[in-house]
């Protein structure tokens, strides 16, 4: 791991991040810039470390090679996507000593096997889940997934899968997840962390303080059914002058 920025005293939390992201891509809002900006410096705190960009038979475990080449072709967007996915891989494997927080784009919950629409390309977080199966470090999984919008990309991806088991939360009802959670077995939490539920944001649901309240649940649960594996990816949050402070608060729920 290559460290990227060491400030303030240690934390029991590694977010994972590379420069590239704050590269504009592409002109969505996801890739907006400022976006990823807004996240670093409500960060600054925490310990950074840098990923690399997933190999080619590591998108291949969830997508299509006809997926694969049709992201390929626009080699800007490839270059950011094998990132994401790669920091998303490498989240999943600190969780295994700490949690982790990968912030990542372009996001991926709505990238199937053969397909993606909605700002995302590769499914980050499925492709590292499936990459922990594969390798026999877990075997089974769950997936909270608290963006405004179903990672159907994600459903998909696990459908018939009983290794894996995917939750949307469902308006702003915070106690469904902690109902979720207790009521599974699994060996690692994973979380798809979409900020756009927020009342400034798309949805106009939660308050700051329900995403740290989200952290703590999955803290807990993990701590309580999984020797206390957990790791998130970022998905949405549009509103640059609430993102930071929202995923601030969510990844100190979750340390």
């Amino acid at each position: 791991m290559k460290y990227i920025l060491k400030k303030g005293g240690k934390r029991n939390m590694k977010i994972v991040f590379h420069p590239k992201f704050y590269t504009v891509y592409t002109t969505d809002p996801a890739a907006e810039s400022g976006r990823m900006e807004a996240i670093v410096e409500e960060l600054q705190d925490f310990e950074f470390v840098e990923p690399e960009p997933a190999r080619k038979e590591d998108i291949l475990l969830v997508h299509t090679p006809e997926h694969y080449a049709y992201v390929k072709s626009d080699e800007k967007v490839y270059e950011v996507a094998a990132l994401a996915v790669g920091g998303a891989i490498m989240a999943s494997r600190i969780a295994f000593d700490e949690p982790s927080f990968a912030a990542v784009r372009p996001p991926g919950h709505h990238a199937s096997p053969d397909s993606s629409w909605g700002f995302c390309y590769f499914n980050n977080i499925a492709i590292a889940v499936k990459k922990l199966l594969e390798e026999g470090r877990i075997g089974r999984a769950v997936i909270v997934d608290f963006d405004l919008h179903f990672g159907d990309g994600t459903s998909n991806t696990f459908a018939g899968d009983d290794r894996v088991k995917y939750f949307h939360m469902q308006g702003g009802d915070l106690a469904g997840i902690d109902d979720f959670l207790a009521g599974e077995e699994y060996d690692i939490i994973a979380v798809s962390a979409g900020f756009d539920r927020h009342k400034a944001d798309w949805g106009g649901i939660l308050e700051t303080e329900d995403y740290r309240e989200i952290g703590k649940i999955v803290k807990e649960n993990a701590e309580e059914k999984c020797g206390g594996r957990r790791f998130a990816v970022l998905e949405g949050g549009y509103n640059h002058s609430v993102l930071g402070k929202n995923v601030k608060a969510f990844v100190e729920g979750m340390e």
